[in-house]
């Protein structure tokens, strides 16, 4: 048991990344990861040939049997759903490939695949995983899979962000953004978005988000200047490090109240996603920061 314990440590950086890209959601990612587990250790190891895509496969199997089910539930979700917030460390910024499949404009865009294309594409374009090791842990053939890829690829390259952001140019706008924030700069904030930003509110029903995405600098300035910018009570934003970049974590009277993270472009913000919804932060509280490529 112990050559078991071993080898799923070793593994389960990269096991969970993987449940987490299938599934955006850590909490779902961890219960995949208990479930792999359970297998893992009924498994005889004198027949497995290759223990990484042995668990790989296990881990892929279960998360595409959850993320069917996901689907129906999120059918039911009050206001638009934003992928679960993922603390990371440094390391994983610094890994420019890891952090933008990371990425919350990323997330949201495999969210537009098919549960069979979105395993497809995160086994080979994040993991480079090969085709007959994707083709087992889907059901498909190798061939099949060749054209699930390419179709998943073609679909992601028209829809995922077309400039590439460094930590440092995303942190300064979310700093000048908090800035204006706290002081009630309108102008301020109008200067660091993008005329034509979108905003995503994830509230779940449970706290108050707007309804649905929102356009437009003029709109998202005042909407983020009458919400964070009149709270009442005592109101700290830290810059931490989630889905791979700097994004401003809120608490309210000490309590965490709200993630937000932002995809920048020529310098301004074009995108801020802001999860409220108290069931999506509880891994942020109380989860280990997830770290780089082990085991990958």
């Amino acid at each position: 048991m112990l050559d078991h314990t071993d080898t799923f440590v070793g593994y389960r950086n990269l096991l969970f990344t993987v449940a987490y890209e299938m599934l955006g959601s850590a909490a779902d990612a961890e219960d995949v990861l208990q479930e792999t587990w359970l297998r893992w250790a009924c498994v005889d190891l004198e027949q497995v040939r290759d223990r990484r895509t042995y668990l790989v496969r296990i881990t892929t199997r279960l998360a595409l049997n959850r993320l069917r089910t996901m689907a129906r539930r999120r059918e039911a979700y009050v206001g638009p759903w934003l992928p679960e917030p993922l603390l990371t460390t440094p390391d994983v910024a610094e890994d420019v490939e890891l952090a933008e499949s990371l990425s919350m404009a990323m997330m949201l865009v495999l969210e537009t695949l098919s549960p069979t294309e979105r395993a497809v594409f995160v086994l080979r374009e994040a993991f480079d995983v090969g085709y007959d090791e994707i083709a087992e842990a889907v059901g498909k053939t190798p061939a099949a899979v060749r054209q699930i890829a390419h179709r998943a690829r073609r679909h992601v390259d028209a829809r995922r962000p077309r400039e590439r952001v460094s930590a440092s140019e995303t942190r300064a706008a979310l700093e000048s953004f908090q800035r204006a924030l706290r002081t009630g700069d309108l102008q301020g904030l109008l200067d660091v978005l993008a005329p034509d930003v979108v905003l995503v509110a994830d509230g779940g029903g449970v706290r108050q988000a707007a309804v649905r995405p929102m356009t437009g600098a003029d709109r998202v300035a005042r909407f983020m200047a009458g919400g964070l910018g009149k709270v009442t009570g005592v109101l700290t934003v830290d810059t931490r490090i989630v889905n791979g970049g700097p994004a401003l974590v809120v608490h309210l009277d000490g309590e965490l109240d709200g993630v937000l993270t932002a995809r920048v472009s020529g310098g301004r913000i074009a995108g801020l996603y802001y999860v409220r919804n108290p069931a999506k932060l509880s891994h942020l509280a109380s989860g280990p920061p997830l770290t780089g490529r082990g085991g990958a």
